[in-house]
């Protein structure tokens, strides 16, 4: 019988988080089958997850009629919607989360999308829903902007859990987890216990190529002879700059500075695979898994792909293999005419702009949900 390739995933040392939440995932019991059968070791939840939540089941009326009722507004109804199921998913990640030492079994919730440029908002909604969320196996997820890594340092010096979303570009990684671990030492500075706060910068893979390949596409289709050089990258540049990033990870987190930290009991900012569904035909529909498996590493993976794995996928250890290859990739792209840091900016603002319009769509939806009362 074939073993659960899921499971194989874990025995790697990589874990494996659903990208994806609703009502009906915890209360049936899928959520915790889940857990046991496959090993699903965390949650992460956005903007669009929720949308779809709200917009796609009748799970949530019950619960918006009753505080319409109270004189709630949209915002505040979203916000205890999102509340509920991460306090109550948390629940079920909690004997994970104290089995593995706090290493694993957390659940994400998002600061509103439209404070992404805005620190000091950041900071402050930030702690409020630390506060409200009252679980120690949860991430607030705070965008990987210019003004969201100030919020990061402060947070992370607060004892505060934070899952860095909404990462694309190398340069941007390394300030994400400088933020951190200057965020640490400022902890450490006042006494505190390094031990309980935990930290994962989000990387989101597939979407580099939604930008990349058609570039590719069109210096294949007008550079003659040229184009076989532009082959070689075609397809590899995400994947590449996940690559990249494992390796300045090590490099980060191997470091003096660093195991100064560790000495007294600071974790790794684990990089965290996001947006690992193939939006290209092209390519296999678990390419964003097979190709980023590292141990230490998390993968987010949402249920399409989750099950595809299941099916046909071959667990080995590969994040670190071709690393010159990948540097190769990385160097070339400007031959080809791209611009990686101009793309990944484009990607962290075309983010952003996303995660505020369904944002604004669930406010929407809720106050119609006043109308038909």
């Amino acid at each position: 019988m074939k073993k659960n390739p899921l499971i194989q995933l874990e025995e790697l040392g990589q874990s494996v988080w659903l990208d994806f939440i609703n009502r009906n995932l915890i209360t049936s019991g899928e959520l915790g089958r889940l857990i046991e059968v496959d090993g699903i070791s965390g949650i992460t939840s956005n903007p669009a997850i929720f949308e779809k939540a709200i917009s796609e089941s009748h799970d949530y009326e019950h619960d918006i009629k009753i505080m319409l009722k109270d004189g709630k507004d949209a915002k505040a109804i979203y916000e205890a919607v999102c509340l509920k199921d991460l306090q109550m998913a948390a629940d079920e990640f909690r004997p994970l989360y104290d089995k593995t030492n706090g290493e694993d079994g957390y659940v994400s919730m998002e600061v509103d999308p439209h404070l992404a440029h805005d620190t000091k908002g950041i900071i402050e909604e930030a702690r409020r829903l630390w506060t409200a969320l009252n679980r120690p196996n949860v991430f607030i997820k705070i965008p990987a902007t210019i003004e969201g890594l100030p919020a990061i340092q402060q947070l992370i010096s607060e004892g505060i859990n934070i899952n860095v979303t909404l990462l694309f570009g190398l340069p941007r990684y390394r300030q994400v987890a400088e933020a951190y671990i200057s965020g640490l030492e400022l902890l450490e500075a006042k006494g505190k216990d390094l031990r309980h706060v935990a930290s994962v910068a989000s990387f989101f893979v597939s979407r580099i190529a939604s930008l990349v390949d058609p570039i590719e596409e069109k210096f294949l289709a007008s550079h003659g002879e040229q184009a076989l050089f532009g082959t070689y990258v075609k397809g590899h540049v995400a994947i590449s700059s996940a690559k990249i990033a494992f390796k300045m990870y090590k490099e980060i987190f191997g470091s003096e500075r660093y195991r100064k930290l560790a000495g007294k009991g600071a974790r790794t900012q684990k990089l965290l695979w996001a947006s690992t569904g193939t939006e290209n035909r092209e390519y296999s529909d678990i390419k964003y898994v097979e190709e980023l498996i590292g141990k230490d590493t998390i993968n987010t993976i949402p249920l399409v792909t989750m099950n595809a794995y299941l099916d046909h996928g071959h667990p080995k250890e590969r994040i670190g293999l071709d690393l010159e290859q990948a540097e190769w990739v990385m160097d070339v792209l400007p031959e080809l005419g791209i611009n990686i840091d101009a793309i990944t900016q484009q990607l962290e603002d075309e983010g952003v702009d996303k995660f505020k319009k369904l944002h604004s769509e669930i406010m929407l939806i809720i106050e119609k949900s006043s109308t038909m009362q």
